[in-house]
């Protein structure tokens, strides 16, 4: 890449790492544990703290985790055995931050738990915030109803379904938001491993659904975090440019060449 910096790239165990992720794309590179050797992944890991990025692990085993927790200081190391992720935090910093960007993630069943804390624990990672609500499935449809004033103002939702894979649709037809559906690969034999709720999410005839892979909580939890950080920047970036709007109109505004023609300028400068 002709722009690519120096360095921007490492090899750890055949492993070729990507330093220049988050500059193209907002984020570090996340590493799929999956068909790697625990001390692949310890070597990855400490490569990237090494640099000063924060690693998160998806699709961890048992044996790479115990490794990890090995190799690293107890307090920096967030474990979620059901999500099958590992990541580093920063001890001295505090993970719960006022006005950080805020998601919900939903779950038709218990059975839907693991699938939903990958994401929820690539959420985190991505410094977003989560509410989390489980069991809120179709076949009791009030539990979601007493729950919808927790998600509405949430900057994007993931809603992970098996069986027929109804309840993203049900939670889209609440909300102004867009909602990520997951489905899952729980149900019984016509659910297809997944399939018949992947096809029912893709069929869906709410407008702001969009649908990821089966059983892809972290593509899920990825994308609603995208959504999120990138909203809350632009509300910043908003913030900014209506301060300096306000500063230049005040200053021209002060001057008495301007105060006989106010209508030269908006309302907002008038005032």
């Amino acid at each position: 890449m002709q722009n690519e910096p120096k360095n921007a790239s490492e090899d750890a165990h055949g492993v070729h790492l990507d330093y220049d992720r988050q500059r193209r794309c907002g984020f570090h590179e996340v590493i799929y544990a999956e068909g790697k050797t625990p001390e692949t992944l310890v070597e990855i890991f400490h490569r990237q703290a090494a640099r000063g990025i924060l690693p998160l692990a998806t699709r961890v085993k048992p044996e790479q985790a115990e490794m990890l927790r090995a190799h690293f200081p107890a307090e920096t190391c967030v474990e979620n055995p059901v999500a099958r992720t590992f990541r580093l935090v920063n001890a001295a910093a505090c993970e719960q931050k006022k006005d950080r960007p805020r998601i919900a993630v939903l779950t038709a069943g218990t059975s839907d738990l693991p699938v939903a804390e990958e994401a929820r624990e690539t959420a985190l990672w991505m410094g977003v915030d989560v509410v989390f609500i489980p069991d809120v499935g179709v076949a009791g449809p009030h539990r979601l109803i007493q729950r919808i004033s927790e998600f509405a103002d949430c900057a994007a939702l993931v809603v992970v379904a098996g069986m027929e894979g109804a309840l993203p649709s049900v939670v889209a037809g609440h909300v102004a938001v867009p909602v990520i559906a997951v489905p899952t690969s729980v149900g019984y034999g016509a659910n297809l491993g997944g399939i018949s709720a992947l096809l029912s999410m893709l069929n869906s005839c709410a407008a702001n659904v969009s649908v990821v892979n089966i059983d892809a909580g972290f593509k899920g939890g990825y994308l609603a975090g995208m959504i999120a950080v990138n909203q809350k920047l632009g509300m910043r970036n908003e913030e900014w440019i209506w301060r300096y709007a306000c500063v230049i109109s005040h200053f021209f505004i002060s001057h008495s060449s301007f105060h006989s023609t106010p209508s030269r300028f908006p309302a907002f400068a008038r005032g």
